[in-house]
């Protein structure tokens, strides 16, 4: 049995799993802003080891908790100098590859991305794509919102920016 897909009481194979995903990073100088693998014209981007980009972060975090298979620090480690600046959007890739070997199929996606700076609704359609296309599904199966913080917090000030994510799997078979 793959690992997965583990046995309920009685014996069960469960058919769905729902997974949660979470991300943050602060905004500094110097790096393009890079959201849902789409490049957003800013005057700051995301700090940190790959190409930080928080919402495709929290998919990659919510499609590997649904499936039991870990987190992104477990396969991608900001340790390992080999993904100094990645294109997280490979990240996506490799934990829908797992989340098949697993027996799992994205039924759907649904993203938040919050931050007030700067306004995303022009680059949320891109954003869909791209993730649909990085984890093989219908742009129908992908839904990305914006949310302000409205002044609050992090976000509100302009610190950085969080993403959240809820991910479906579906069952591939038996």
């Amino acid at each position: 049995m793959a690992e997965g897909r583990p046995r309920q009481a009685g014996g069960l194979v469960p058919s769905l799993r729902v997974g949660q995903g979470f991300d943050l990073h602060p905004l500094v100088e110097g790096r393009p802003l890079v959201l849902g693998g789409v490049v957003v014209p800013f005057g700051r981007g995301l700090a940190g080891h790959s190409d930080a980009d928080v919402v495709t972060h929290a998919v990659c975090d919510a499609l590997l908790s649904a499936g039991g298979l870990g987190d992104l620090g477990r396969h991608f480690p900001p340790s390992d100098p080999r993904w100094a600046g990645a294109d997280s959007l490979s990240f996506c890739r490799h934990a829908a590859a797992l989340a098949g070997e697993a027996g799992w199929a994205v039924g759907n996606l649904a993203v938040t991305v919050v931050c007030d700076r700067p306004r995303l609704g022009p680059y949320l359609p891109a954003m869909t794509a791209a993730l649909a296309a990085a984890l093989g599904v219908d742009p129908g199966q992908v839904q990305v919102t914006a949310k302000a913080a409205e002044g609050l917090g992090f976000a509100g000030r302009g610190d950085g920016i969080a993403a959240l994510a809820v991910c479906l799997l579906v069952a591939t078979a038996p």
